[in-house]
């Protein structure tokens, strides 16, 4: 019998009604679960503070003296009742040149931080140290058609260049000017368990400047934020964020973020699959199921060909409708990863039906292996360290496949599988999940039962035998 032929009598034998139930459940679980969040996560950058800003052309530049930078951390809800002065880590205030005033539009600034000195960073992710010496610190930054260069001196006299950036296609005219921002101070909290959760306390940066000079600008100043600001009763109450200029000198207030992860983005390809925990559930009871019958040598290839397809086809189609991603490259490596892991997790769980050859034990093996590893790191119930080694060494490290975060060293964040971040990367974590199912393939074609006198299908619905 040929290959072909054997494939399309599996096949056959494959598609009774409750297998073919239970697989569409498991598609319209990633389906419903995903658009209950659909529309609730933002752009996968932060790109929020206040600015004071003119229009500039295509050469130019701005020059300023930073002669301080300040800032106040407020104690999280509810009561907001300790406010302290000082600066988290990555409060930045400085001169910026942008796209326009839309959020995620390209820029390149250079700005004072919170204890990380002088940083050129430019759309987004890149970096660029300069001097650690604090304020009084002068800065320029100097446009030449879509060229951007950061500069900073001691005295305004000797300057020393930081950056450069490359900012491709750059209008005529863009927005330059004062900015400040200060991301919210990240707080972990032990739960009952061991698990951590997060806490964020708002904070504000101030930067008071002079000797403001504009080269090739033109219009009035502007002042006003990108993104939201001034709703927090902080800032009602207290310091609204904000520019005031006074004899020369300039003040900037505000808060937020400019970097690559947002604060709801981070994990808007998370969110959206948050289904996918329902789907592997009902995905390895059917394969651990289908694994128990009578499965002769001969045969085992072809089922195992077979229920890998049709779970990569049941995780390729709803994955594809419920994942939104900025880049075609991160949708389909996303999307296709995804099938992928959730199929060699079916061949997992079918390995083991063949190997134990019985379904119940089967399918308890596959849930501890997989489900529960992967369900118990998905939610902040157990320490990060223990949430970390479950997904290095257990199946569950598969679905790696589908991280989107991605850590930086120039944001605060909380890198742990219960906030989206896997500890290995894709190709790794799919490596450990493609290890578990060779090997109990290996298992079970060395006790595949049955024999040539034994039947090789068995008998379809309504015939006699």
């Amino acid at each position: 019998m040929s290959s072909t032929e054997l494939l399309r009598r599996e096949w056959t034998a494959f598609r009774r009604p409750g297998r073919l139930i239970a697989l569409a459940v498991a598609a319209l679980s990633v389906i419903t679960v995903g658009l209950l969040f659909a529309g609730t996560t933002s752009s996968s950058v932060s790109d929020t503070f206040w600015f004071r800003h003119q229009d500039l052309g295509r050469e130019g530049a701005i020059t300023v003296r930073m002669t301080s930078m300040t800032g106040t951390i407020t104690y999280p809800p509810p009561g907001h009742d300790q406010i302290v002065a000082g600066l988290v880590p990555w409060a930045k205030s400085g001169i910026i040149v942008k796209d326009g005033l839309r959020q995620g539009s390209r820029y390149a600034s250079l700005a004072m931080t919170g204890a990380h000195g002088v940083r050129f960073q430019h759309d987004y992710v890149h970096d660029v140290a300069g001097s650690a010496s604090p304020a009084p610190r002068w800065l320029r930054l100097t446009r030449s058609g879509d060229t951007i260069t950061g500069s900073e001196s001691a005295d305004g006299e000797q300057w020393h260049v930081v950056g450069t950036a490359e900012l491709t296609g750059l209008p005529e005219t863009v927005q330059v000017g004062l900015f400040a921002t200060s991301p919210g101070d990240l707080t972990l909290r032990k739960t009952g368990l061991g698990g951590t959760i997060e806490q964020v306390r708002f904070t504000q940066a101030v930067g008071v400047f002079d000797h403001v000079t504009v080269e090739g600008g033109a219009g009035r100043w502007d002042s006003g934020p990108v993104g939201e600001m001034n709703h927090t009763d902080w800032e009602k109450f207290h310091n609204a964020s904000g520019a005031v200029e006074k004899d020369g000198v300039v003040t900037v207030s505000g808060t937020g973020d400019i970097g690559p992860i947002g604060e709801s983005g981070a994990r808007g390809v998370e969110k959206a699959l948050f289904g996918l925990v329902i789907a592997l559930v009902i995905v390895l009871v059917v394969a651990a199921r289908y694994g128990a019958r009578e499965t002769p040598r001969r045969v085992l290839a072809a089922r195992t060909v077979l229920i890998g397809s049709a779970t990569f086809v049941t995780g390729l189609l709803p994955a594809g409708i419920v994942v939104a991603t900025t880049s075609l490259a991160t949708y389909v490596r996303v999307v296709v990863g995804v099938a992928a892991a959730l199929a060699l997790c079916a061949v997992l769980a079918y390995g083991l039906g063949v190997w134990l050859r019985r379904g119940w034990a089967a399918i308890l093996a596959g849930l501890a292996l997989v489900a529960v590893p992967y369900a118990v790191t998905a939610v902040p119930l157990l320490p990060d360290s223990v949430a970390d080694w479950l997904l290095r060494l257990t199946p569950a490290a598969g679905f790696a496949v589908k991280q989107t975060v991605v850590e930086h060293p120039q944001v605060t964040a909380h890198y742990a599988p219960s906030a989206g971040y896997f500890p290995l990367p894709g190709w790794a974590g799919f490596a450990v999940l493609c290890a578990y199912t060779a090997l109990v393939l290996w298992l079970a074609s060395s006790s595949s039962r049955g024999s040539a006198r034994k039947p090789l299908r068995e008998p379809l619905p309504g015939s006699s035998g």
